[in-house]
């Protein structure tokens, strides 16, 4: 791997007073060139604008994948990334469905490694906060035919993540429009994803809603996902979520906090959750809880359903009652190496340079 130091870092402490999030970037990237089908050696370079033809494949046929991760750092300045295979697993999944080629490991772990280590001051220590570190690859093929490309990029930027959403928010379910259909590229983190995303999303922001449940195509009897997240229900004292599929991102942090769900004992059921059933135990006083988990939240509470024109109130629990609460304190303190580690998610970054 090359590394290209910059002679002169950008960073300040008032990068961490930002309060938007992935807009701060900081001193590296990481750059790998795909061509002649192979990949060429991955450079470390200063972070900056890269020159590309308003021809790149990907401008005109949607060829985007990504992923989403986080750098932490505990008291002691350790810097710990959160299960980085999970994420290596699924942008090698998207790339496959959308006929992409496959991202070597030592490019992708180890250069995921080498440029959180680089930019290691850039990881900020409060609470909350964090590194957000973004792999992207994309079609940069000069051409307007309609195929797969024969070029690409792979890079990884990484930028300062204030907290997400400090409140919670008010979802409507979805009765027209559809995050992805059976068959599609609903499970993979694609661009076109989160494009096609963003009209429905107006429309209820209209209506003085934040965010969207999304049901499915066929039927919008089931709900899938929430927004740009997985989405768990809690009724009574049971955790319901909908099993992933075609259509549903097998989420990190999903799998995360199913995982210390089930660690805390917790009634779970992975199965397909009608929006009626939702509905009937509002009516009945049984809908605790609704909430969304990804790795830019980690987990948002919702306090407000739309169903149909009728909105909903959810009942506001005490901390130490809330699933969704004492869930995401569970997660972040093994994400920030503030207690033991039992299912060995952390990975310590260690110091080369």
């Amino acid at each position: 791997m090359i590394i290209e130091k910059i002679a002169e870092s950008r960073f300040n402490d008032s990068v961490f007073e930002s309060t938007v999030f992935g807009k701060e970037f900081s001193d590296h990237m990481l750059i790998a060139h795909y061509k002649d089908g192979k990949w060429g050696e991955a450079t470390i370079k200063p972070y900056g604008p890269i020159t590309m033809t308003p021809a790149a494949m990907s401008f005109h046929y949607g060829q985007t994948i990504f992923e989403g991760m986080k750098a932490y750092k505990n008291e002691n300045d350790d810097v710990f990334i959160f299960r980085p295979e999970k994420n290596f697993e699924r942008f090698n999944l998207s790339a496959a469905r959308l006929n992409m080629p496959q991202i070597p490991k030592e490019i992708f772990i180890d250069g995921l490694k080498a440029i959180v280590d680089i930019d290691r001051q850039w990881v900020p220590q409060d609470y909350g906060t964090s590194l957000y570190i973004r792999p992207v690859m994309f079609a940069t093929e000069e051409a307007v035919s309609a195929r797969s490309s024969n070029e690409y990029i792979f890079a990884i930027l990484l930028a300062y993540a204030p907290s997400y959403y400090e409140k919670p928010l008010s979802v409507k379910i979805a009765d027209f429009y559809s995050r992805a259909a059976q068959g599609g590229v609903g499970f993979a983190k694609c661009g076109g994803n989160y494009a096609a995303s963003f009209f429905p999303a107006s429309e209820v922001q209209k209506e003085g809603y934040d965010q969207i449940i999304w049901t499915d195509s066929i039927e919008h009897k089931y709900i899938e996902e929430a927004g740009t997240m997985n989405v768990m229900v809690r009724i009574g004292n049971k955790l319901l979520t909908a099993p992933t599929s075609e259509r549903i991102l097998n989420g990190v942090t999903r799998d995360s906090v199913l995982t210390l769900a089930k660690d805390a004992g917790y009634d779970l059921e992975i199965r397909p959750v009608e929006v009626k059933e939702l509905y009937d135990a509002y009516k009945s006083g049984e809908l605790k809880e609704v909430f969304g988990c990804g790795t830019a939240v980690v987990i948002t509470q919702y306090d407000t359903i739309g169903f149909g024109d009728e909105r909903v109130q959810l009942p506001h629990l005490a901390e130490e009652d809330s699933f969704a609460l004492n869930l995401k304190k569970k997660l972040k303190d093994i994400q920030y190496g503030l207690v033991e580690d039992p299912h060995g998610w952390r990975v310590k970054i260690e110091k080369e340079n």
